[in-house]
């Protein structure tokens, strides 16, 4: 009788724990950030994190899942069972990653669900200080008047930073070397140190460079000014158009999640980035606070995608480049 009312002992232990360890995993959310912790979309998904959970009555969990230019992550998440609790944080190196290398295991918007967009971040053209360019007119000019001579930096192959510049010179007609790192950090100090000297950047987690003496910010990348950066022209006002690129930031999840999981979700987001508080942080960071819906965040996701397949191509930008 001893060994029998052990075992069922036992059983009930392993039968009550596999019901709470159900139960903690039915109230949890990850947020899947496909870059390393600190960079703009890992300081994102924090900022709406604890807002989110309070409106959902769940616990978010915020895991990096560094790799293959965000791929590693994203695949997480794509391969994940569609029911809201397995997202992404994604940006526009979601679609752009996908414009360049058709070796992926996912299509970036057929195998995602377009659940919350976010905000939209600004980016800016920065140069080394030894640069004479003060202003992205001269700084073309300068370029012309040196084809080769220039190199810009990039966060790698495929970044927003890189596809930016890219545009950037094929809109222009200029001719620079383009110098891939790992990290957005990294191109940063190679700008600071004179390896390079241009670099197109977002404005999230990089405006602490602005203030660098090393480094000189000629304008953001968009039709007017921002408000984190009020006294920098944009590049239509400097006489340049054709040239803006901005960064979209959101949540994706696996394809064919429930509209009614989906609406729940979203709504929630929109909710937490209206809030003055968190509204504010985002600001501060150089993105604008903006709620779409899910249709709308789809038509999105798309639309990036298809434009920017058209730069890759229009500046002969080839999967290794």
């Amino acid at each position: 009788m001893t060994n029998i009312a052990t075992k069922l002992s036992m059983a009930f232990a392993a039968f009550t724990f596999s019901c709470v360890t159900a139960l903690a995993q039915a109230n949890t959310t990850r947020i899947i950030v496909p870059f390393a912790p600190g960079g703009g979309q890992d300081v994102l998904a924090r900022i709406i994190a604890p807002e989110l959970g309070t409106l959902l009555g769940e616990t978010i969990i915020i895991e990096n899942r560094a790799g293959a230019g965000g791929a590693t992550g994203a695949g997480v998440v794509a391969r994940s069972a569609p029911d809201g609790r397995t997202l992404v944080m994604a940006a526009s190196s979601h679609t752009i990653s996908a414009a360049i290398n058709k070796n992926l295991p996912f299509d970036p918007v057929k195998d995602f669900t377009a659940v919350a967009h976010v905000g939209t971040g600004a980016m800016m053209v920065l140069v080394n200080a030894k640069l004479p360019a003060k202003s992205v007119m001269e700084l073309v000019e300068h370029a012309k008047a040196n084809p080769g001579k220039l190199n810009y930096a990039s966060a790698g192959v495929g970044s927003a930073t890189h596809m930016a510049m890219a545009n950037f010179s094929s809109r222009t007609s200029i001719s620079v070397v383009h110098v891939p790192f790992k990290s957005t950090a990294e191109a940063l100090n190679a700008l600071v140190t004179n390896v390079t000297q241009v670099l197109i950047v977002p404005t999230l987690g990089s405006q602490t460079f602005v203030t660098n003496p090393d480094v000189r910010i000629l304008a953001v990348m968009s039709r007017e000014r921002i408000p984190s950066l009020p006294n920098t022209p944009s590049v239509v006002e400097s006489g340049l158009t054709g040239v803006e690129f901005s960064s979209w930031f959101g949540l994706l999840g696996p394809a064919k999640i429930p509209p009614d999981t989906l609406e729940r979700i979203n709504a929630a987001v929109s909710k937490v980035i209206s809030m003055p508080a968190v509204f504010e942080k985002i600001e501060q960071q150089g993105i604008e606070p903006k709620p779409m819906s899910p249709a709308n965040f789809a038509q999105l996701l798309a639309n990036h995608f298809e434009s920017t397949k058209a730069i890759v191509k229009a500046a002969g930008i080839a999967q290794g480049d």
